[in-house]
């Protein structure tokens, strides 16, 4: 009898034991997942055309990963982003340095692209409590870009190179760079005249197959367009500044960072994957292969991060 007593006891003691474990287990297993739905839901945006799809989807997927939820506002007009993001409807997106120093803060160019970051970097969290996370080296900037053969021909590599030869050189122009203070009219104050053996307007999509076609042998591009990775063409430095940079970067509401301070790290990890050549390649992914730009954002993370 008084063994079986004994037994009973200390089979309830193992069983109170057993009990504690199971619910502090449980009790955990609620505070992890508590803690991962405690993670806020974010809005990203993004412009209305393939590298900022590309790069909005790009952030969307790598916070996904990291157990935020993700509302997606992407292919939004690049004249409304900025005004979508300091009224709250989104919370961060793709932004250029070049764009916010000149569209947004309305100021004089700058042509270092520490200081026009840094300018931006400022003047962004001072009028509208928006951060800016580090800027990628990749480089969207306006830009000329001329045929390979042409450049082999001519030894033009640079833009000075092109003032010098211009009168061998036939232009493809979209007709309003011509008249424009960004565009031809700032290269000469840059570069002198350029006497150009040929200049004939040509409809902007059509730049690339006027070049192939041998109608022209230089145009007007943008630096990171998805048609530069065939190696038909080399886009000219532009040795003397004409232009400023335009690096991309996320830009987020301060609110936002605050709340969530991991998002910097993961985001700036994104960026420092972001040259020139690997945004030229994913832009042609979509333009040319004619891939999904949620598709092409998707592999890219997972190769580079999973």
């Amino acid at each position: 009898m008084f063994r079986n007593h004994k037994k009973l006891v200390n089979m309830i003691i193992m069983l109170t034991i057993l009990s504690a474990i199971f619910l502090v287990g449980c009790n955990g297993k609620k505070e992890a997942d508590k803690s991962k739905d405690s993670k806020s839901k974010i809005t990203v945006g993004s412009k209305d055309f393939t590298e900022s799809l590309i790069l909005g989807e790009l952030y969307a997927v790598a916070l996904e990963d990291n157990g935020f939820k993700v509302d997606r506002k992407l292919n939004l007009a690049s004249a409304i982003v900025h005004s979508a993001l300091i009224n709250n409807e989104v919370d961060i997106y793709p932004e250029y340095t070049g764009t916010g120093l000149l569209a947004v803060l309305k100021e004089e160019p700058i042509y270092d692209s520490k200081k026009v970051y840094d300018e931006v970097s400022k003047k962004y969290k001072e009028k509208f409590d928006v951060i800016w996370l580090d800027p990628s080296t990749a480089n969207d900037s306006q830009g000329l870009v001329i045929t390979k053969e042409a450049s082999a021909k001519y030894g033009i590599k640079t833009i000075s190179d092109l003032n010098k030869k211009a009168d061998k050189i036939r232009f493809a122009s979209q007709g309003e760079f011509d008249e424009r203070a960004d565009g031809l009219l700032g290269l000469e104050k840059t570069y002198g005249k350029f006497n150009f053996k040929d200049s004939k307007i040509y409809d902007n999509g059509l730049k690339y197959e006027v070049l192939r076609n041998d109608k022209a042998d230089v145009s007007v591009a943008y630096t990171t367009e998805g048609d530069l990775s065939s190696g038909d063409f080399v886009v000219l430095e532009d040795d003397k500044k004409a232009w400023p940079p335009y690096n991309i970067a996320p830009v987020i509401r301060g609110k936002v960072l605050e709340a969530n301070p991991e998002i910097k790290d993961l985001l700036n990890r994104i960026t420092a994957k972001l040259d020139n050549d690997t945004v030229i390649k994913l832009n042609a992914q979509v333009d040319i292969d004619k891939k999904e730009y949620e598709e092409v954002a998707k592999e890219f993370y997972e190769k580079e991060f999973k």
